[in-house]
């Protein structure tokens, strides 16, 4: 009667362990779960947006993610996620599908990039500036970026302070979206008495490309639908002048630029706008494939057809097909750079920096265009 009384006990104690480590793992698995569900509660949390992450909205496209908290792809094709803490970013996606560049530019609010190399260019500034800051274009909706390279002089600090002028006016609508200013130097020295010399034109040419390659990269950004290449000694066109070369719908579009002179005569100015003639093309069948060709010097005629010597009483706005193309002022859609077209510093069918940019954008298809009739004014250089 002891022994079983023993055994009973003994079974019993040995079941309530048993019960109690099957308690303790049931509680561990359930507080497990619970665990679970509050860490992915938070992580749904910062998917979709909620909670603040202090960052600065810098862009449209930003301000469209950031007031849609609903977790998933808007109608803009914009998704972000928000993390807290010390490490807070964001990972977009955009879809680029809806980025366009159409005639109604500013109707639609469509975002245009203005792209300025320069090089000792502080007699330029001051006219530059007020040239642009006359556009009609809307101005939230422009963004600045030059290339500082290779300067001895006081460009760079002037453009700090126009920008910290344009970004901080007490109007809202008179700041412009972004100014940039980059700094990136080639250790490539040329007197400005040899700038336009024959022989120092390819090289010279070939580091322009450099360095619009490498503002052109730096700048763009996913919410530009044009880019205008302005050249910083340009020094008259039209207030209008974005609007109307957009107007053209075109891919590439470039006004006539003429040389500014004291008594109005008509002088030529960017004369690397040209058409390919039957003589042109026959002449470049014989030679060597790393010749460049160069418009505007008697040491060698290419027979093209200059679009300054084009007619231009047929209208503003009768446009011609161009085969190269300078970039005095010079409204690409952006798609173009974003597929692929840039400015080759190495031999891209005889050409080199802007044409050879015009020959490479006819090549992907592309069309490119010009205005004759469509007059702007370039000082002249020494």
């Amino acid at each position: 009667m002891m022994l079983l009384s023993e055994k009973a006990t003994n079974l019993y104690t040995s079941s309530l362990r048993g019960n109690r480590r099957l308690i303790v793992f049931i509680v561990a698995i359930i507080s497990f779960i619970t665990l679970s569900f509050f860490t992915l509660s938070k992580a749904s949390f910062s998917l979709g947006g909620g909670g603040g992450c202090g960052r600065t909205i810098r862009s449209l496209n930003e301000a469209v993610a950031f007031s849609s908290s609903t977790g998933s792809s808007n109608s803009n094709g914009f998704f972000s996620i928000h993390r807290s803490g010390s490490s807070a970013g964001q990972a977009k996606f955009i879809n680029l599908n809806d980025l366009e560049a159409t005639a109604n530019a500013k109707e639609e609010q469509q975002h245009v990039l203005i792209l300025t190399p320069v090089k000792n260019a502080e007699a330029y500034l001051e006219r530059y500036f007020e040239l642009v800051d006359r556009l009609s274009y809307p101005k939230d909706l422009i963004t600045m970026a030059f290339l500082v390279s290779d300067t001895t002089d006081n460009t760079v600090q002037i453009l700090k302070d126009k920008a910290d002028e344009f970004l901080n006016r007490p109007n809202p609508s008179e700041r412009y979206h972004e100014i940039a200013i980059y700094e990136k130097d080639f250790n490539f020295q040329l007197p400005e008495d040899k700038r336009h010399t024959f022989e120092l034109q390819p090289l010279r040419r070939s580091f322009m490309a450099r360095s619009r390659n490498y503002l052109l990269t730096a700048a763009l950004r996913e919410y530009h639908s044009w880019v205008l290449w302005l050249d910083v000694d340009v020094v008259e066109y039209p207030e209008t002048i974005v609007e109307d070369l957009q107007s053209v719908d075109v891919d590439v579009v470039v006004p006539n630029c003429l040389l500014q002179t004291e008594d109005g005569s008509f002088w030529a100015y960017d004369k690397n706008n040209w058409q390919e003639t039957e003589r042109s093309i026959e002449l470049q069948k014989d030679l060597d494939p790393d010749y460049v060709l160069l418009e505007g010097y008697y040491e060698f005629l290419t027979n093209r057809y200059l679009m300054v010597d084009m007619p231009t009483h047929l209208g503003r706005f009768k446009k011609v097909p161009l085969d190269g193309v300078g970039a005095t002022f010079t409204l690409v859609k952006a798609q173009v750079h974003r597929e692929g077209a840039n400015f080759p510093p190495y031999v891209f069918q005889h050409q080199v920096e802007t044409e050879g940019f015009a020959k490479m954008a006819k090549a992907m298809g592309f069309g490119v265009y010009g205005l004759p009739g469509y007059l702007i004014y370039h000082i002249r250089n020494s």
